[in-house]
């Protein structure tokens, strides 16, 4: 496995640069933003898509700081109600697409995105409970009248592209949880799966490495955040961890994202990383560094150092023990 880094906190300086100073730290691979909220500072993707001398200078880049990029990031809703909102990012995530295709790039990561509750709706509706019953009702139109219908497509496009589409199961967002991931995944085809986060996962209770297993399973696991979340049992066991409050409130959330190693220990992190070798992932460990009470220079230095004891560099011998 290759630890990797989403690029967004480098925004602050070029990709030529971000690149030298991961490179530097000993990261192997990096998730840029081509489009939506990842933003796209270090790879436009206007600006090289069907560019055939753009993109050798861009493989020329990643040669010299032997950089691989591991997922073209664009995290959006292409099933937003809004129409323009819609297409924006619909536009976004094919072109993405088409590019990583042309970069030999083998997965964009995104969101699943959320419609409305009815044709009617003007606002995104999470839907979290089957009831009073108009609920259940519009989870229905929300699957089957939008979401199959949009990703059934953009499977299309991805397989005449070769490319994986890797979801990230975020809350308020369609697909949150890995059995949703499974019913979009086997209502489109293959290239639909999952881009692993577990840090969305801690706090709404899943257990990580049986989310692991279950997706690995169906050879769902496109790609992979490494992202760490804590729980603070004070707060959520007065509010529960559906939580409103700013992440920028720290100390009255029920949960915050944290850097590799504060949310969960090493042992749990080598465990997570053992239990991907067991279901053949074999990717880009992505660090996405959100943490409020650390700066990102520092958040992504101790994850990489983490990480790096937790990965392996190799490939497992022959059991001859067995």
């Amino acid at each position: 496995m290759d630890i990797g880094v989403h690029s967004p906190p480098l925004y602050d300086r070029s990709f030529a640069e971000a690149l030298a100073y991961l490179d530097d730290i000993g990261v192997d691979a990096v998730e840029p933003g081509v489009g939506g909220y990842p933003g796209d500072e270090h790879l436009d993707r206007r600006a090289y898509l069907d560019d055939e001398d753009a993109q050798a200078d861009l493989t020329a880049l990643l040669d010299e700081h032997d950089m691989r990029i591991s997922a073209l990031a664009t995290h959006n809703n292409p099933i937003h109600p809004d129409e323009e909102r819609a297409a924006e990012a619909d536009t976004e995530l094919r072109e993405a697409i088409e590019l990583a295709g042309q970069l030999d790039v083998n997965t964009v990561t995104c969101f699943s995105g959320l419609p409305a509750g009815s044709p009617n709706d003007e606002t995104p509706n999470w839907i979290t409970a089957p009831w009073p019953s108009e609920h259940a009702e519009a989870h229905e139109y929300q699957w089957e009248e939008v979401g199959i219908p949009y990703w059934s497509g953009i499977a299309e496009h991805a397989e005449s592209h070769g490319v994986d589409v890797a979801i990230e199961m975020h809350p308020n967002m369609l697909v949150y949880e890995p059995h949703g991931l499974l019913r979009l995944r086997e209502a489109t085809n293959e290239r639909i799966g999952a881009n692993f986060d577990p840090s969305h996962l801690y706090w709404q209770g899943i257990e990580i490495t049986d989310a692991i297993r279950l997706l690995g399973d169906e050879d769902a696991i496109h790609h992979f955040h490494a992202k760490d979340t804590r729980v603070y049992e004070e707060q959520a066991r007065e509010k529960g961890v559906l939580d409103t409050t700013p992440y920028t409130d720290e100390a009255n959330r029920s949960w915050l994202f944290r850097s590799i190693g504060y949310g969960h220990d090493e042992l749990h992190w080598k465990d997570v990383v053992s239990t991907l070798r067991m279901v053949g992932y074999d990717g880009a460990l992505s660090i996405e560094h959100e943490d409020s009470l650390t700066s990102s220079l520092e958040g992504l230095e101790k994850a990489v150092e983490m990480l790096d004891r937790a990965v392996f560099d190799s490939h497992p011998d022959e059991a001859f023990w067995a």
